[in-house]
């Protein structure tokens, strides 16, 4: 399971790609942003379930850790924006 540490960063950077468009309230970050956790978790959309992701998207293209390790450099990006 993605271990998750709740910075809230992926929530706050939606302009970085056009899959979160829809979500974005219109400042990069997420409506459903409440301090740095979801407002709606446990009906979040696919696209923020990295774990559903995996299976749904991409358990045929790589093996999960190659996945987690992509997510979590990209996790790391995100947080080095918002020093």
């Amino acid at each position: 399971m993605f271990q998750c540490d709740k910075c809230g960063a992926c929530c706050r950077h939606l302009d970085l790609s056009p899959l979160y468009a829809e979500l974005d309230r219109g400042d990069g970050v997420c409506r459903y942003l409440s301090g740095n956790l979801c407002s709606i978790y446990p009906s979040r959309p696919l696209l923020c379930r990295v774990d559903a992701c995996y299976e749904k998207f991409f358990k045929e293209v790589m093996p999960i850790d190659a996945y987690y390790q992509k997510n979590y450099e990209a996790c790391n990006k995100l947080k080095q924006l918002e020093k």
